[in-house]
């Protein structure tokens, strides 16, 4: 072979190859989103060493933690990654305390959101098996798997009100569990809120075209429920009574990170754990589709990578946040998903660390 043709075949292959990934499909269609400039971490917002207080429990027995709720017993319960639920029982000893670790009940999917209602049951929002109710000897009922006739392809959180109907997220109708940042590249509004009445067995959509919605939480007095916006970095309110009933607004936006879970301790104050804090890297590539379609082709390894940082904030009724809580390093409490105060305590869940975390006063 001659030396030119040698060096035609050295530029025509990886050009060739070029080609053939820029006309691949991608699997995503994204659109073009300007985020907002992020706020500055400045006073109560400021970088503070309050999670590494945090104390880690059942450490090493549990993997994925997304969400926590604790029944009349104190005993803790946690969704994981492999489709169980557990329950940790925490005994005072003459040396400590011990823990006792069980599975409390095998779903098959992929348990996030958890509260128990008046009756003693534990509603889930399962990403793959929608919304369940498990009694307390651990025997699994579906309660629903879609609305409106679409299917939910990734039930998220929830809260549940007084007269037992359950308020919960589907972050996204057409990205499941595991394909999150397909719907973060995407960019386009898929999640819904919804409601189940346990009377007449019906849901209904409240609320449609969120980005990613994610945690939900009742006001103390149950006039409007709050849902995390979280690729928008909002939080959205809809009003369930007063003169606003049936509208919706926004209740926080702008906020520093990705909001995930979001709880409400019925006393005026809301929880919301954000995964993160904002990505600049992300930001940059969010107005021009094309590259994210191209993006979207490549390993994962080469999209852009969360920051290690652990942030939860509390805010009042009105939305305006009055504390945050960091672990700057994230050494301690990194990609916090839930936080949940129980008789003056924090409980933090997590995506993927293998133990449950406790804050105390």
């Amino acid at each position: 072979m001659s030396k030119h043709s040698k060096l035609g075949l050295c530029v025509g292959l990886p050009t060739l190859g070029l080609l053939v990934f820029l006309l691949a499909p991608a699997p995503i269609a994204p659109a073009a989103y300007s985020p907002p400039k992020p706020p500055a971490l400045t006073g109560l917002l400021a970088p503070n060493q309050e999670l590494q207080a945090v104390e880690r429990i059942a450490e090493g027995s549990l993997h994925g933690p997304e969400d926590v709720a604790l029944d009349d017993q104190g005993r803790i319960y946690a969704g994981t990654h492999d489709g169980h639920i557990v329950r940790v029982t925490l005994s005072p000893t003459a040396g400590g305390v011990t823990e006792q670790v069980e599975t409390f009940a095998t779903t098959g999917g992929r348990p996030l959101g958890l509260h128990f209602d008046g009756g003693g049951r534990l509603i889930v929002a399962d990403a793959a098996k929608g919304l369940l109710a498990i009694d307390p000897a651990g025997q699994i009922e579906t309660l629903t798997t879609q609305a409106d006739d679409l299917p939910f392809a990734f039930t998220d959180d929830l809260d549940i009100a007084s007269d037992g109907k359950i308020y919960f997220s589907d972050a996204s109708w057409r990205f499941g569990y595991g394909q999150h940042l397909e719907d973060l590249l995407e960019a386009k509004p898929r999640g819904r809120l919804l409601r189940y009445d346990p009377v007449t067995g019906s849901t209904e959509v409240l609320l449609k075209d969120l980005y990613f919605a994610n945690g939900v939480a009742l006001s103390s007095s149950e006039d409007f429920v709050v849902v995390n916006e979280t690729y928008r970095y909002r939080i959205t309110r809809y009003w369930l009574a007063g003169p606003l009933a049936g509208t919706s607004d926004i209740f926080a936006d702008n906020l520093p990170g990705f909001p995930d879970g979001v709880s409400s301790n019925r006393q005026g104050t809301f929880w919301v754990a954000l995964y993160t804090v904002r990505n600049p890297a992300l930001e940059r590539l969010h107005p021009h589709p094309w590259l994210k379609r191209q993006l979207s082709k490549m390993p994962r390894w080469v999209w852009p990578k969360p920051q290690s940082y652990g942030l939860v904030l509390a805010l009042d009724e009105n939305g305006a946040v009055r504390r945050s809580l960091h672990d700057p390093t994230g050494e301690r409490v990194p990609q916090t998903t839930s936080a949940e105060e129980v008789n003056g305590e924090l409980y933090l869940g997590n995506l993927d660390r293998n133990w449950i975390g406790r804050l105390r006063p």
